[in-house]
């Protein structure tokens, strides 16, 4: 008898208090807010029983909702502030989704500051994650480093100290050719897929992570201006590609920022 397949749900965190790129949540990219990519990515996938936006704001709620997500409830102040841990408003998504009747066996966070990750990214994800959801708790999404970990330092009162003080054939690594090193990778905003019930254990990750390498441009996260600059930069020049939205752009008394 063939496995039943997990039900899952994607919460959408668009936080409205912002400080480096004020209101990139709903900032016009190609003429959609940065949100509307995200959540027809998420739509499009086909693979989620709801498509849930977490914000602290009415008016990027309505903005959501026009563009296809639900917004059952908004995120209280007290967790949506700018160093609020993931997990508080995660668990607030899910358990506000379990007093309405809804569970999910899994829970996928999309971030909207990834305009580049697409339908067909978000599949990709959840294929691998399900050939190893038998042994794993959540899938990361992960790129190669640009710059070695091994070559950094951390400065304290003067003096510096490496922060992996690993070696390579009897040398430090900050003393070694970077290609000499083992390859390194470090997670992006892309996405993350886990099974619900290891937020019961006030985290998003679990113990046991599996990767997910994202390609090309899927994992560019938007979080200062000249990310945003960069970003318009390679869909001028045809180098990345927005995921489709079937709708009109939103009206612009929603989209004034």
């Amino acid at each position: 008898m063939p496995a039943v397949t997990p039900s899952i749900v994607a919460l959408i965190p668009a936080r409205s208090g912002s400080q480096r790129v004020r209101d990139k949540n709903i900032r016009p990219l190609a003429g959609h807010p940065l949100l509307a990519y995200t959540i027809s990515a998420a739509l499009d996938s086909g693979i989620f029983g709801a498509v849930v936006v977490s914000t602290d704001s009415p008016r990027y709620a309505d903005i959501a909702h026009y563009y296809g997500a639900e917004v059952p409830f908004l995120r209280p102040p007290e967790i949506a502030r700018e160093f609020s841990p993931d997990i508080a408003w995660v668990e607030h998504a899910l358990a506000g989704l379990r007093r309405m009747g809804r569970t999910y066996d899994c829970f996928s966070i999309l971030r909207p500051t990834s305009p580049f990750r697409r339908d067909d990214t978000i599949r990709r994800a959840w294929q691998a994650f399900l050939a190893e959801r038998q042994s794993v708790d959540s899938l990361r999404a992960v790129e190669k480093c640009s710059q070695h970990p091994g070559k950094m330092w951390m400065v304290r009162r003067n003096r510096m100290t490496p922060l992996l003080p690993f070696h390579h054939d009897g040398h430090p690594w900050h003393s070694c050719q970077t290609k000499s090193l083992p390859e390194v990778y470090v997670q992006n905003a892309s996405l993350e897929i886990a099974w619900s019930r290891v937020a019961a254990d006030q985290t998003i990750a679990g113990h046991s992570v599996m990767p997910f390498f994202t390609e090309g441009y899927e994992g560019l996260d938007i979080n200062q201006e000249l990310d945003w600059m960069q970003a318009e930069y390679l869909l001028k020049a045809g180098l990345a590609e927005l995921p489709r939205v079937s709708r009109e752009p939103a009206g612009e008394e929603q989209l004034r920022v």
